[in-house]
């Protein structure tokens, strides 16, 4: 039986582009790169157990073979990417007692701007 599942606009953008270069379609795609992915989990060279423990911080980065290590890089990347709601609720918390909230990229410490629509 078939499912939906949603996918972000840029992954879906990646599968299209995939698919037409390789004259797949585009759950013919996605299918492909879900055989791919567990082939890769249970191969010998790359064991996804150790780049879960990596980003757990129970592995050191350095302990990764070179498949892993791009694996890890690039979970590790997508993580960063999208604060939890811990964290959210931390800049929320500074942001009401009128602290800083991050770093410029110069470094400097950047505070919330006020509202000033009230």
């Amino acid at each position: 039986m078939a499912q939906s599942v949603k996918l972000a606009d840029d992954i879906m953008a990646l599968v299209r582009r995939e698919a037409d270069l390789h004259s797949r379609s585009v759950a013919g795609q996605i299918t492909h790169w879900l055989k791919i992915g567990r082939a890769i989990e249970h191969s010998g060279s790359f064991d996804y157990a150790r780049i879960t423990a990596a980003l757990e911080g129970k592995l050191d980065t350095t302990q990764l073979g070179e498949e892993e290590d791009v694996a890890w890089l690039d979970a590790f990347t997508e993580k960063m990417g999208h604060p939890s709601d811990d964290e959210e609720a931390f800049f929320a918390r500074r942001q009401a007692l009128g602290r800083g909230v991050g770093l410029d990229a110069g470094g400097n410490l950047v505070y919330a701007k006020e509202d000033t629509a009230a």
